[in-house]
């Protein structure tokens, strides 16, 4: 039996893009969490943007159409661009829900919402091209570094509920490739309000009529629009597609999607694009090229499921139920605690300030970080939460996302007793 060992010069192999690629705050704090938790801390865990299985199982209908699907022999390759019973579910859905009609030809399936992000980056970005996004953002940074495009972050503040102000894009959008925007949004939880989306479709339209005048030979400028929390919206909260509002912006839309967040279903690797399908025909080539396909019996299930429109719409309510009683029973005690924060509207997040800084830190001096902070919570309180510094925002000013997708009532309400003690 041969041991094998890394050479000295393995690490040497790698290229410039590789050698400083980005590895992800989150992951680490996650992997430090669990490690504390392994070792026997009561921790609540409050930092994975994922579900608990125990806690929220996918839809009983859609685990039984997948096995279905399995027991049928559905596990050759799929095509490239996703079968066509699911991209015509993905149309009727979106015609029965968003208000928008599409045909299958504008739909590109893959393993997942992340493999369509890449491929939007890597379809619109030249090394050197300014790719845009409001901070805080997910991710958006270390994609544009893959493709060695140069990251703008857009200023925002809390009271926008963290989207950009339409009065600040154009001067930003002069000199861009792409715009990426979420809504509702990680980490925030926050949902973007129609009219303000209405005003940033009608900006980013408006720079490319400019441009097809004064720049003719220039590419347009595109823009990703990450939907993959839509199905989470609460309250007074709903969503809207920029192409509902204003649907001459639609040959420059992207947008991303899965059924990770709007049905628990992050293992099962369901996501798709929906562009143009000059664009999409790009986009069904380089996912082919990478083999990031979803899986046939995912596909297959996904498709009957999204056809069974009372099925989504039970599926949804008890859902909407159960994220929407353990993000209230955070809003009343962090209210209660007088812990600024914003309330609960969309996805499985909440966006928390906890100003502790000045207060001793675990080492006895004025804690004066967000990293700072974070150990204290996790050492103190039993609280694992992440900085919006993984979210493209440096400055330390005590903002934190909260997830709680892979926590239970009952966790929650022990975490807030011991926070209430120590704060």
């Amino acid at each position: 039996m041969q041991t094998l060992t890394a050479g000295p010069d393995s690490a040497h192999a790698l290229n410039a893009t590789s050698a400083s690629m980005q590895h992800s705050m989150i992951l680490g704090i996650a992997g430090e969490v669990r490690a504390r938790i392994a070792a026997g801390n009561d921790i609540c865990n409050l930092t994975v943007g994922d579900f608990d299985p125990k806690q929220f199982p996918i839809p009983e209908t859609l685990r039984d159409l997948i096995a279905g699907a399995l027991a049928e022999g559905n596990t050759n390759y799929p095509p490239a661009e996703g079968i066509p019973e699911l991209r015509r579910a993905i149309c009727d859905w979106y015609a029965r829900e968003l208000g928008i009609r599409i045909t299958p030809d504008w739909v590109v399936v893959a393993s997942g919402a992340r493999p369509v992000m890449y491929a939007t980056y890597r379809l619109f970005l030249d090394p050197g091209d300014e790719q845009l996004f409001p901070a805080p953002s997910w991710n958006a940074s270390y994609y544009g570094q893959i493709t060695g495009a140069k990251a703008i972050p857009i200023p925002t503040l809390a009271e926008d509920g963290f989207f950009p102000d339409p009065a600040q894009l154009p001067a930003f959008f002069r000199t861009a490739q792409l715009f990426s925007l979420n809504s509702p949004l990680n980490p925030t939880g926050t949902v973007i309000a129609p009219d303000r989306l209405q005003a940033i479709a009608l900006a980013l339209l408006a720079e490319n009529r400019r441009r097809a005048v004064e720049e003719p030979d220039r590419r347009p400028l595109m823009w990703m629009w990450d939907q993959v929390y839509w199905q989470l919206c609460f309250g007074e909260a709903r969503h809207v597609h920029p192409c509902a509002l204003v649907p001459d912006v639609a040959p420059y839309v992207v947008t991303v999607d899965a059924i990770s967040k709007a049905f628990a279903a992050t293992g099962l690797r369901v996501g798709w694009a929906v562009l143009p399908p000059p664009l999409a025909s790009a986009m069904k080539a380089l996912i082919g090229h990478i083999g990031a396909w979803a899986p046939k019996p995912e596909q297959v299930g996904t498709a009957r499921f999204l056809d069974d429109a009372a099925a989504v719409t039970a599926w949804r309510v008890g859902f909407h139920a159960a994220l929407r009683t353990r993000l209230d029973l955070l809003h009343a005690r962090l209210s209660a605690l007088g812990i600024p924060h914003i309330a609960p509207a969309g996805a499985i997040y909440l966006s928390v300030r906890f100003d502790a800084f000045g207060r001793p830190g675990l080492d006895g001096q004025p804690m004066r970080t967000n990293e700072g902070i974070r150990r204290w919570l996790l050492e103190a309180a039993g609280i694992a939460v992440v900085p919006f510094q993984a979210f493209e925002m440096p400055e330390d000013t005590g903002w934190f996302r909260i997830s709680v997708g892979a926590v239970s009532v009952a966790s929650l309400a022990a975490a807030m007793d011991r926070l209430a003690k120590v704060w």
